[in-house]
């Protein structure tokens, strides 16, 4: 399809919004209503082309990482989006008499939304929900590497919403970059930290409006105050869920190293009693992402790393790739500069609290960060003195299940945030409004009057008086 070809579809997109451009509480309700209809019908089906997409992945997992996270956004939206479209009155100055001033959010027009294969439903959903919410109409690009679950879910927003609500375009890089450069009155993007360079620049010509939802080396840190047996536990589920195809799962682990040893130990248990079924084991998305996390492994141990498989290989057991912890793993290996989005951990021992500190913040900051333990002290250095896009305490994953926690990076982790009141207040605009009165009904008191030239003593005594 031609950029001539797209921008004639965004120009009947923005006419349609032109026509509609606030639409009511129960227009925005009735077309989040059918984005929760069309995943409740169809659930059966949609796990059927991600186990295919994927290779395998149970439909447990995807019920309750794809669908539960829709459903979630839907029902929190339907309870709060009357009083987040409210009007907020705010306070005005004494010089401007009985003026009245406020805030109303505004719906921005055509949201742009780039999904990534990870989570191929929920990650182009939950946004479009946000900007539905908002007011806005959308058009979608799904990722290619999921084509299975993309063209399905494409064929079914088509079936379900009129393309000039809820457009879907699939296809290839060329696609995408077409996508990037047409001028959305906001761009969502999801996914790697290298193309959200290109996104970023492709929307700079238009200056865009863009939020970008990226990943990065989110770190678990085990304190020595932590039990064991627990950290290992969640980690694991938090690292191996998906194959480890999350953006907020942990990257690597930090512990000390007098509980290395144990701290291994548990992970092993926790893999062999969580993942140890390979029906319940996710696969690789493709042959390349395969191969991706075979020459991670083999480049940390080419760099003098050992490899520990957490799972242990069995008759029965028939993974294509079995999940590894790395220790004594060296800074110059691919795995310590790369998000590992893999079922890899690399673990890194440190002694000190200041330590990990700086060895944290010496790097980009992390999407997410995870630490554990019951030192409340330590537990306020790491929140005060690290950067992240968002912390989940002994646990993983969970903050970004709340509605009501801003989901969303910092720095080389991303920029903007989402869910809950955050996407419905990414995908508008906050106008501000003034309404000029006179004191009293006092007409010469009435705004810039008495401010007005000719200068004169008055207007001397009127800045004495501001002042």
């Amino acid at each position: 399809m031609s950029i001539n070809r797209f921008t004639l579809q965004l120009d009947e997109i923005k006419a349609a919004y032109a026509s509609e451009p606030n639409p009511t509480l129960q227009v925005r309700l009735e077309r989040i209503g059918r984005i929760e209809r069309m995943i409740a019908a169809n659930e059966e089906k949609i796990c059927k082309v991600l186990a295919a997409d994927f290779g395998n992945r149970h439909p447990i997992e995807s019920r309750l990482l794809e669908f539960q996270m829709v459903y979630q956004a839907c029902k929190h939206v339907r309870k709060h989006l009357k009083e987040w479209m409210k009007p907020q009155l705010v306070a005005t100055p004494g010089f401007l008499g009985s003026s009245q001033a406020w805030t109303q959010m505004q719906s921005m027009g055509v949201v742009g939304i780039m999904s990534p294969w990870n989570y191929p439903v929920q990650l182009a959903l939950v946004p479009a929900i946000a900007a539905f919410a908002a007011g806005n109409r959308v058009w979608l690009k799904p990722s290619e590497r999921s084509s299975r679950t993309s063209g399905f879910l494409a064929t079914l927003i088509q079936e379900y919403f009129h393309p000039i609500e809820f457009c879907v375009t699939v296809g290839g890089n060329e696609v995408a970059e077409s996508f990037a450069a047409l001028p959305f009155d906001h761009l969502f993007f999801t996914g790697s930290g290298d193309v959200g360079k290109k996104v970023m620049r492709a929307a700079a010509d238009h200056l865009t409006p863009i939020t970008l939802e990226l990943g990065g080396k989110s770190p678990a840190i085990v304190d020595s105050s932590a039990k064991l047996k627990e950290a290992a536990a969640s980690i694991i589920y938090g690292k191996l869920v998906n194959g480890g195809q999350t953006c907020i799962a942990p990257d690597y682990a930090v512990i000390h190293a007098s509980d290395c040893n144990v701290f291994i130990q548990e992970l092993q248990n926790a893999a062999q009693n969580q993942f140890s079924n390979p029906e319940e084991c996710t696969g690789a998305i493709d042959e390349h992402q395969l191969a991706r996390w075979q020459k991670l492994v083999q480049d940390a141990v080419d760099h003098g790393a050992q490899a520990i498989p957490l799972i242990s290989p069995t008759d029965n057991t028939r993974l294509p790739f079995i999940p590894v912890a790395l220790l004594n793993v060296s800074e110059d290996a691919l795995i310590m500069q790369e998000e590992v989005f893999g079922p890899i951990l690399p673990i890194v021992t440190i002694n000190d609290i200041d330590s990990i500190i700086r060895y944290i913040n010496e790097r980009p900051m992390p999407l997410a960060m995870y630490w554990f333990g019951k030192n409340k002290d330590v537990m306020k250095r790491i929140l005060n003195e690290t950067r992240s896009g968002g912390v989940t305490i002994n646990d993983t994953l969970l903050h970004a299940a709340v509605e009501d926690l801003p989901f969303g990076g910092i720095g080389a982790s991303g920029m903007g945030a989402y869910h809950g009141k955050a996407g419905f207040e990414a995908f508008s605009h906050r106008k501000s409004v003034l309404e000029v009165r006179g004191l009293f009904g006092l007409n010469f008191l009435r705004g810039t009057q008495l401010a007005r030239p000719p200068y004169s003593k008055g207007v001397e005594r009127l800045l004495r008086w501001l002042k």
